[in-house]
């Protein structure tokens, strides 16, 4: 679920007097062992807002006892911060989407690596793009594959490009953005399921309106994902036409023309293993393999929510 502190940043957010709520909710569970009742506090707070506070699940049913405060040292802490004059959702309501953004923006520097990307995509169909930058990039991998053959090269690109890529990745994007973000959507949906089956329209009608405000979160999800996509295609791409340069064009030498591929013995570079390649499915063989080596071997997990 949602952190406790995330659940109260939301209430805030909906409503201020949220935070005086809370705080008789928590005063009177303290003075009755942990549980509170709407008899005890209906004179403090309203009926929707005691049912925010259950809908968030910061209140929940003890068994014919009233309800139980979770996490109320959480809470606590989290209504504190507020009092003591941190910046609260409530009283700014588009820091938080301002901190978002900021945190998701791309830099000028992004937007160049996604244009230069681009131009040398273009090389996939163009001729002459693929020679240039095949050309160029031989400057650099031609004495590599003086020395090794080709199928060691492509072995070393993949994890040369695996270790890249999974840094880049494990700097640029925030895991942990991402899965309270997720965490959100999952406990909005939770809610959402939970007022359709009690019929409370005017509670559908609220998260409703909640949703659409997650929705210009989700696009910075996606800016987030697709940033570190943009480093790693300007390697990837001249990479990727350097090797479809040497198999075409290029000079690669005549006994280094077939590779042993497991399951299907020698076969030619260029012929197909199921829909790809051969050189192309030995690289996602190697990439595969090493990408995963290299995510244990340095600790570093990019799923969201790490």
């Amino acid at each position: 679920m949602v952190r406790a502190e995330q659940k109260v940043n939301d209430l805030l957010a909906e409503d201020s007097g949220m935070s005086d709520a809370l705080s008789a909710v928590l005063a009177e569970a303290e003075q009755n062992g942990g549980t509170v009742e709407w008899a005890d506090v209906n004179g403090e707070l309203t009926s929707g807002q005691w049912g925010r506070i259950i809908e968030k699940g910061l209140l929940q049913s003890a068994n014919g006892n009233g309800f139980a405060v979770q996490q109320p040292e959480t809470i606590k802490g989290a209504l504190n911060g507020q009092f003591n004059g941190s910046k609260s959702t409530a009283s700014n309501g588009s820091s938080t989407a301002d901190d978002s953004d900021e945190d998701t923006s791309w830099t000028t520097y992004d937007k160049l690596a996604g244009l230069v990307a681009l131009g040398m995509m273009a090389g996939y169909s163009i001729q002459p793009i693929k020679n240039t930058v095949g050309g160029v990039m031989h400057m650099l991998l031609g004495p590599v594959n003086a020395v090794l053959p080709f199928y060691g090269v492509v072995l070393l690109l993949a994890v040369a490009l695996g270790f890249y890529s999974t840094v880049f990745r494990a700097k640029l994007m925030d895991t942990e953005m991402m899965g309270d973000h997720q965490e959100r959507m999952k406990d909005l949906q939770e809610r959402q399921k939970a007022a359709r089956e009690r019929g409370d329209d005017e509670a559908i009608e609220r998260l409703q309106k909640e949703q659409m405000d997650m929705m210009g979160d989700q696009l910075g999800m996606f800016k987030q994902q697709f940033r570190p996509m943009v480093w790693i295609m300007l390697l990837t791409i001249p990479v990727f036409l350097w090797l479809y340069w040497m198999i075409g064009p290029g000079p690669l030498p005549a006994g280094d023309t077939t590779v042993i591929m497991p399951f299907a013995g020698e076969v030619a570079w260029t012929d197909s293993l199921l829909v790809f390649p051969a050189w192309l499915a030995w690289y996602m063989i190697c990439s595969i393999g090493s990408t995963q080596v290299i995510q244990k071997g340095l600790n570093m997990d990019i799923t969201p929510g790490s």
